[in-house]
Parts: structure tokens; C-alpha cells; sequence
């Protein structure tokens, strides 16, 4: 169905379900998944599978997801696929109708799932025309509507878009953060087991939780990594009486900035131990804060699980998982910080390491679920810093 104005065309017949952008555009569609209305900031995902996880991953708070492969469902949906047990993103925008699943692994309709999740869904939207709205004019904001019988008050959903106030200055971690601390010992899916459970820790990792991915915290146990997981808001304090080994800055939502203004002053404590440190995504933002650098609202972001990025170290090309919408400034990295790791989409900063330390992130996700494991040796670097710190 194409894109129309809530000023110049009508509904069309036999749509439940709407898609308002703040400047009064409406893609008319048809419902699925739970009813209502949610708002949020409007932007795509490139990765030809893997939906379920990229639905519950916490990094999307506050979004509404665009699908631009036309097929989504039809594997279904399961309990074992999920990154988080709430999701945190406000929907999802379809091209097709889902159809009924074809998987051996799919325990439950795609539909069935988005009622029991809280989510909703459009269908038959324009997909292209919507994400190259985006890819031309940035992430606006919207609202995604599903009535049953039909009826919207469509300049009242306009407004709703215009008024919410955006993700830049949102703090977000706080809403997908885990509410107490907590020990992780299970490992990363295998065809013949399903998970498994580290029984012989090597290691001890204690992960800040600013919206991690339960796959992060399986690829660090299935690397020896005994994890505790801290809430977003947990201290220096409370991540040293562990006596970690090494500490891990997760994935998250939200404008580093806003975050970092609790966050920063913990990291700045950490790295003052001199303990390795890792960070991703959200975390690599808010360690490039806590060195000194700067970060700021990209018009697109990335989010797929094809991304190329350059090691600038080994020359290397690695297609990467990713889902973010800020970027660290690299004419703001401080002596002392060199940057590793560039995008080959936009130049954007990916990765970086303080000289001489045991400190390095990168802006995407190396656990790769969904996508591709070509960054999954980022772990293996984390656990030999730990183990030639350990001596």
C-alpha cells in the first residue's frame, strides 16, 4: 500500500492498522499482533533474519522497527530465541502478511507471539518507500495504531508523534536494566544440546547491565566467563566487591550522554584499577565518554546484521550485528585512544583501545544474534587480557 497525508487521501478500505509520522504522513496497513497505539522513533532493520531476537533485544526501547526483508514469521516464534524477557520496543512494521510458520524449532505463530508480547504490528506497509524516507530525512518519530474496527483519529495520532520528545537526552538504560544483581553460568545454543552451563569458571566477569543481551552473557560463559550481572546504576564499589577478573559494558538504549551522567564517573573509577575492560555498543559510547570523547545523534544509525566494518590494526573486513543510533566523534578521542575499527557505510568511529592498557570496545554486537560470527574473536581478546593480567 503506498505511503499517503492524512490531509489529502482517504482510508482505504479493509485497513486496521496505521503508521503516523510527526509531519502528518500515514501508511495505512492492516494489524496484527496486540492492539492500541505506541510512539516512538521510527527506524529500519537490514538483517535478512533473526526477527524474534532483534524484537527483544533491550537496545531497542523507545524504537519502532521496520523490517526491510518482505518475510517475517515464517519461522515462528520460541522461548529459547529471546534476548530479553520483555521486550522493549514499541513495534514492528511489516511488507507482508506473516504466514504460518515452516520450522522445526517454531513452537508458536508469529502473531500468536506479538499478542503475548505486548506488541504491535502492521502489515502490507510500503517497506521501501518508508525506509527510504528515513534513509533520506533521518528516524522521525511515529505512531503505530492497531483498531480492529478501523477507525483512528489521525490528527490526534499526528500530534502524539510530534509531541514525544525523541531519544537524544533520553536515558533509556534504566527502563531495560536488571532490577538486582545476578550470577549467569548458562552457554551459547549447540544443535545436539540446546544450552548448555559452565561448570569449570576460569574466569570472573562482572557485566554492567545497560540493556544486555542474553546471548552477550552465553558467548562470555562459553569463553570460561563466570558472569555477575549489575544493574546500569551499580557503583564502583559494587562492581569491585566481586573481585572481577575483567569488566564488560553491555549493549543498551538511549543517549550515551544521558546515561553517562551516572555511568561515566563508575567507568572512570574502574579503569583505575587498571582491571581489562571491554565494552560494546552502548558501552563502547560510554567508555569513549569516560576517556574524554564525545558522542552524538547519528541521522540514520545502524541497524542490521550486515555492517561492514575495517579493522584499521590487521586490514581485515568483518560483517557485523548492529543496532544504534549515536556514534563516538573520533576528532574528540583524546591522545592516548586510538581508534581500531571504521565503518565502511558512513566512516562512523567502530572500535577503539587506550594504549598501553587493557581497555578496548567496539560499536557493534560480537555475539551475533542475529548475524554473523566474524567478530566473535573479540571475546578471545577479552580473556587474554584477563589471563595475562592474572599473570
Amino acid at each position: 500500500m503506498a505511503d499517503t497525508t492524512f490531509a489529502s487521501a482517504p482510508q482505504p478500505s479493509g485497513t486496521t492498522a496505521a503508521v503516523v509520522l510527526a509531519d502528518g504522513t500515514v501508511f495505512w496497513g492492516r494489524g496484527v499482533g496486540a492492539t492500541g497505539e505506541k510512539v516512538g522513533e521510527v527506524v529500519f532493520n537490514t538483517g535478512l533474519t533473526g526477527y524474534q531476537e532483534t524484537m527483544t533485544d533491550p537496545s531497542y526501547a523507545g524504537q519502532i522497527i521496520t523490517f526491510t526483508f518482505p518475510h517475517v514469521g515464517n519461522v515462528g516464534a520460541n522461548p529459547e530465541d529471546l534476548e530479553a524477557q520483555t521486550p522493549a520496543t514499541r513495534g514492528c512494521i511489516l511488507r507482508a502478511d506473516i504466514t504460518d510458520p515452516s520450522n522445526w524449532r517454531s513452537a508458536q505463530h508469529l502473531d500468536s507471539w506479538l499478542r503475548a508480547m505486548g506488541l504491535i504490528g502492521v502489515t502490507g506497509i510500503d517497506t521501501r518507500a518508508l525506509t527510504r524516507r528515513i534513509r533520506d530525512h533521518g528516524a522521525p518519530n511515529g505512531v503505530i495504531a492497531h483498531h480492529p474496527d478501523g477507525v483512528f483519529d489521525i490528527p490526534a495520532l499526528v500530534e502524539m508523534a510530534r509531541k514525544w520528545p525523541g531519544l537524544e537526552g533520553m536515558d533509556l538504560a534504566k527502563e531495560v536494566t536488571c532490577a538486582q544483581t545476578y550470577d549467569w553460568r548458562q552457554t551459547r545454543w549447540a544443535l545436539k544440546g540446546g544450552y548448555g552451563t559452565l561448570h569449570a569458571p576460569k574466569y570472573k566477569v562482572v557485566a554492567v547491565d545497560y540493556g544486555a543481551k542474553r546471548n552477550i552473557l552465553r558467548s562470555l560463559a562459553d569463553m570460561g566467563c563466570q558472569v555477575t550481572v549489575v544493574p546500569a546504576t551499580a557503583t564502583a564499589e559494587d562492581i569491585l566487591r566481586h573481585e572481577p577478573d575483567g569488566v564488560f559494558l553491555s549493549n543498551g538504549p538511549g543517549d550515551p550522554a544521558a546515561t553517562g551522567t551516572y555511568a561515566v564517573p563508575v567507568i572512570q573509577e574502574v579503569l583505575k584499577t587498571g582491571k581489562p575492560l571491554f565494552g560494546i555498543c552502548l558501552g563502547h559510547q560510554l567508555l569513549a565518554l569516560s576517556l574524554g570523547a564525545k558522542t552524538y545523534k547519528m541521522e540514520k544509525g545502524h541497524r542490521g546484521a550486515n555492517q561492514p566494518v575495517k579493522d584499521l590494526e590487521t586490514g581485515k573486513v568483518e560483517i557485523t550485528s548492529q543496532n544504534h543510533g549515536f556514534g563516538v566523534d573520533r576528532t574528540t578521542l583524546p591522545a592516548g585512544v586510538k581508534e581500531t575499527h571504521v565503518s565502511l557505510f558512513d566512516n562512523s568511529v567502530e572500535g577503539i583501545r587506550v594504549e598501553g592498557k587493557p581497555v578496548f570496545s567496539v560499536q557493534y554486537h560480537p555475539e551475533a544474534s542475529p548475524g554473523p560470527q566474524d567478530s566473535h574473536y573479540l571475546f578471545g581478546r577479552f580473556v587474554d587480557l584477563m589471563a595475562q593480567a592474572k599473570g
